[in-house]
């Protein structure tokens, strides 16, 4: 599985990432987590607004950073 986190490295873009990473260790999915900052990078998503969520390439979340049991949800 490959988990993309979007965004330039703001408060929220962190938290995702806190969130994401405790996501997978607790259900021990074996996951490659990349950030990604360029921002034309993330305009190939399509997003205007971050942080985002992209798993396999599916944007899943844009905007607000989803509790860890949400992630959970999506990575199972």
């Amino acid at each position: 599985m490959n988990i993309k986190i979007l965004g330039a490295g703001c408060a929220k873009c962190k938290s995702l990432e806190r969130n994401v990473i405790k996501a997978v260790e607790e259900t021990g999915v074996e996951a490659t987590i990349q950030k990604v900052k360029d921002l034309d990078e993330i305009m190939d998503f399509g997003v205007m607004v971050t942080p985002a969520l992209v798993i396999d390439g599916d944007v899943k979340v844009v905007g607000k950073v989803p509790k860890t049991d949400e992630i959970k949800e999506m990575i199972l």
